[in-house]
């Protein structure tokens, strides 16, 4: 067996063979801090690694005849360690700025929470809460009674319920009004939304059958009466969101719906989406029938969510009939659905800023968005104009500009909000795309991520979801931008 020669004293140690010791670069004052944050053993793996990482780049570079770099110190690991242990421990859910245009942007979590709904989330979570405990007479409480009287208040509904997300809300009310049971629905009323959600598969999972009626464009009341049998379980109507037709159409009103459905001894169920609890007219933006409304047109039961046009957390609300609400809250499914104690925490004080109209588009975040002046949009992007060209340099041009958002989530999608904001061009428009790709890469590695929206051969930040209080935040990260 031939030993492996020893490197004599005329030829030093490659860098691979004298790196420092782990107990070392442990016990060095450099490596205290991360101690203290990380813990000993998160500590001693990132060392471990870094060195094996070192020593395998060493041995790389000798093996292609490349000039020893020579050993790193102990400092060098302690950084390579530091480096390994932020990433490891760096969230994946982070903040980012969203300057794309679409304020209740669903892929970057829908509505921001307002403060008051901030603070009652953070005390839920640190201290015992009686979620299902009644403080009157001391027995076992409901947790919809955190909210129910305040939802019925606001829509007028008898009772209600809430789950985990309107898909939810729609499959629970489904599977406890018509399983085994037809439903009837308009053709033009069967969507899809985000992530492959639609209405037919829906109704297969909650083991209903779907009964189409009309056509894509028209629908009319002779088409629901002509399709009610002994097997019809209940009417439904979905409010289209997502998508508009125009042109030549007809669609039943809620009301008529409602009118048939009770004529045959049958509910009415109303998917509604988003849904609102104000007239949004009265601040200027379109047209959207609220719930309220929709309970007054005969609808035995309505669906919505509480993350798009409420403004509030992720939730499915079913409000409605008290008889219907107790037979849905005894199924099975209702379990498996609810929603924790930090929804309801953040859905009451959301519902109780709709008690005072006249202060909601101030407190009420989604709201403000919405509501935000455009001449404000467009003094922001004039002071910021420079500071972003200044951090992008001669390669791209950076420009002020008029541009349109939108609400999102599937709400009105065919209205636009006038906005303001900073539109981003290279200065040399060759390989365009290429530039564009690398600038929004750039602004995406940002401590706090920048989301903007390529169109048009330019990359735009709608300034509408920057407010004031995150503009510091914004700049400051400014010098840190890098373009590959």
């Amino acid at each position: 067996m031939t030993d492996t020669a020893a490197p004599s004293a005329a030829s030093p140690a490659p860098s691979a063979l004298r790196l420092p010791a782990v107990d070392k670069v442990l016990l060095s004052a450099d490596m205290l801090a991360l101690r203290e944050r990380h813990g000993l053993d998160a500590c001693t793996q990132a060392v471990r690694e870094s060195l094996a990482q070192m020593r395998a780049d060493a041995q790389e570079r000798l093996r292609s005849g490349e000039p020893d770099a020579g050993a790193p110190g102990i400092t060098e690991v302690v950084q390579a360690a530091g480096l390994r242990l932020a990433q490891r421990f760096a969230p994946r859910l982070r903040t980012v700025f969203n300057l794309t245009g679409t304020v209740l942007h669903t892929n970057l979590g829908r509505a921001l929470l307002p403060q008051e709904a901030v603070d009652a989330v953070v005390a839920a979570m640190t201290a015992p809460a009686n979620l299902e405990y009644d403080l009157e007479d001391g027995g076992r409480g409901d947790r919809d009674d955190l909210i129910e009287s305040l939802v019925c208040e606001l829509t007028g509904a008898e009772a209600c319920t809430v789950v985990n997300n309107n898909a939810a809300a729609v499959l629970l009310t489904l599977a406890t009004l018509a399983a085994g049971r037809e439903v009837i629905v308009s053709r033009g009323e069967l969507v899809e939304i985000g992530g492959a959600f639609r209405i037919p598969d829906m109704m297969t999972r909650a083991g209903a059958t779907l009964v189409e009626v009309g056509t894509t464009n028209r629908t009319h009341a002779r088409d629901y009466e002509g399709a009610v049998g002994e097997h019809t379980g209940l009417l439904m109507k979905v409010h289209c969101s997502n998508y508009a037709i125009t042109g030549f159409t007809k669609a039943v009103s809620d009301a008529e719906v409602a009118s048939i459905a009770h004529a045959h001894g049958l509910q009415m169920v109303v998917d509604l989406g988003s849904g609102t609890l104000v007239d949004l007219r009265e601040w200027g933006l379109p047209y959207e029938v609220t719930v309220r409304e929709t309970i007054e047109s005969g609808a035995d039961i309505v669906t919505f969510s509480g993350d798009k046009l409420l403004g509030g957390p992720q939730a499915g609300l079913i409000v409605g009939r008290k008889d219907l609400i107790a037979r849905i809250k005894k199924h099975p499914l209702k379990r498996a659905l609810r929603v924790s104690k930090l929804t309801l925490a953040a859905l009451e004080p959301t519902l109780r800023l709709y008690l005072h109209p006249e202060k909601l588009a101030e407190r009420l975040t989604t709201l403000r968005l919405f509501t935000r002046p455009q001449a404000d949009m467009q003094a922001r992007a004039q002071a910021l104009q420079p500071l972003v060209q200044q951090a992008l340099g001669s390669r791209y041009v950076v420009e002020t500009a008029e541009m349109n958002s939108q609400i999102g989530s599937g709400a009105l999608p065919v209205e636009n909000l006038p906005s303001w904001g900073l539109r981003l061009h290279p200065a040399d428009g060759r390989q365009a795309g290429r530039q564009l790709t690398r600038l929004e890469a750039g602004l995406r590695s940002l401590p706090r991520p920048v989301i903007g929206r390529l169109h048009d051969d330019a990359l735009w930040l709608d300034l509408r979801c920057l407010e004031a209080a995150d503009e510091p935040a914004f700049t400051e990260q400014l010098p840190l931008l890098h373009i590959a």
